[in-house]
């Protein structure tokens, strides 16, 4: 039983691939169950379609009407002239640098909007991910992995900013060595989700990598004064407030921890004060810092350090939910490559297989058994992907130092 799971040489091409295809025709059937069986794009749930996106529609609605969309009160009766929820509100809590971005879906109706927003983004995240299959050796079909991971429709169901925000920090990640500017442009737009870049900067000083600091700060200080042009420079002040109010609500689980993967909502999901709950997280984003800097003791930006920082990422946030998973696929994606050019080591191939297939069973299990599986499995990623990247086989990411996109 040990080598089954350990090592895994059952699960070889032709079986992994009709897993693929299995998964790829499930989350079709789902999406298109969903759509068909909807009315007026209500579900046959109750709910809206796309869910979360209204929340990023009402703010481009209030942008072009000059309204505080910090204010929840406004924010909550312009979302209700569109549709009221039976269960709720969806808030908006995301800094003023995303406002750029939410101001042109104002310029649409709702579910224009959403088809524009889910194509855009999708399509952004596809032309990241292809980066980094096709230097993972195209084991296998793009669409098919694009299709068969779970983690995607998670993401169109919610109409979520996952897609962009995977596409803005796998494109800087892989261009750092090859074209530094544009790698910190990438990075500064990721800031609109600021809780997935906290390693972006240690990696960064520890590789001094400078050029592509100082683009990243450049194109986050610019993203803040478009946001200023936009909504006036009290809008920082009023997205601080509203901060302070998003950290209670995710405490007191308004958002249920179920649904969160992060450690400090496994803590509170098995019954953990919010204080123990801070204090295991604390550990873990530690554990995970001391493993970046492992890896950059040589001041060498590689793709190792890339896809620890991506696999990383998940890990030393308190704030992450299960379609945040879609960026998985760039760090599983390098140890892929990995495995297939210089041979899988031990729990490898159960660390991509559980990356990969479980965002379909987070959810479920943690809000129906109180079973918070996705911390363990991040950090198993994390950890194997660190072994290999201090004791590595043949360097083919690290010669070949990313040579930019193809």
């Amino acid at each position: 039983m040990g080598a089954f799971l350990k090592q895994m040489d059952w699960l070889g091409r032709a079986r992994a691939l009709g897993y693929l295809r299995l998964l790829a025709l499930l989350n079709v059937a789902m999406l298109v169950f969903l759509v068909a069986t909807s009315r007026g794009g209500i579900d046959r749930n109750g709910f809206l379609l796309g869910s979360d996106f209204i929340s990023f529609w009402t703010t481009g609605y209030m942008l072009h009407r000059g309204a505080d969309v910090y204010d929840a009160s406004v924010h909550i009766a312009a979302q209700r002239a569109f549709y009221a929820s039976d269960t709720g509100y969806t808030a908006f809590f995301y800094p003023p640098s995303f406002l750029p971005m939410c101001w042109p879906l104002g310029l649409l109706a709702y579910f224009p909007a959403l088809a524009v927003w889910l194509i855009v983004t999708g399509v952004a995240y596809i032309a990241a991910v292809r980066q980094w299959w096709l230097r993972a050796g195209e084991t296998a079909p793009l669409w098919l992995l694009i299709l068969a991971f779970p983690a995607v429709p998670i993401v169109v169901t919610h109409g979520q900013t996952s897609f962009l925000v995977a596409a803005f920090l796998g494109l800087g990640a892989l261009l750092v060595r090859s074209r530094p500017d544009m790698a910190g442009v990438f990075f500064g737009l990721a800031t609109v989700k600021p809780q997935f870049g906290l390693l972006i900067p240690l990696a960064l000083v520890l590789t001094r990598e400078w050029r592509t600091v100082f683009s990243a700060t450049a194109t986050t200080l610019l993203l803040m004064m478009i946001a200023v042009v936009l909504s006036g420079p009290q809008v920082w002040v009023d997205w601080l407030a509203a901060s302070s109010r998003a950290t209670t609500a995710m405490e007191a689980g308004a958002v249920p921890f179920g649904k969160m993967v992060s450690v400090f909502a496994a803590g509170r999901l098995l019954g953990m004060s919010v204080s123990l709950a801070y204090a295991l997280q604390v550990a873990a984003a530690i554990g995970v810092g001391l493993g970046i800097g492992l890896l950059c003791r040589q001041h060498r930006w590689t793709g190792a350090v890339a896809a620890s920082v991506l696999s990383g990422a998940l890990l030393v946030t308190p704030f992450a939910l299960d379609y945040d998973l879609v960026l998985l696929a760039f760090p599983a994606l390098w140890l892929l490559g990995e495995g297939l050019r210089g041979g899988f080591r031990d729990w490898e191939k159960l660390a991509l297989a559980l990356a990969f297939i479980a965002p379909a069973f987070a959810r479920p299990l943690a809000l129906n058994a109180s079973i918070p599986i996705m911390p363990a499995v991040l950090a198993l990623l994390f950890a194997v992907i660190v072994r290999r990247a201090t004791n590595p086989a043949p360097m083919h990411w690290q010669e070949n130092e990313l040579q930019g996109i193809s």
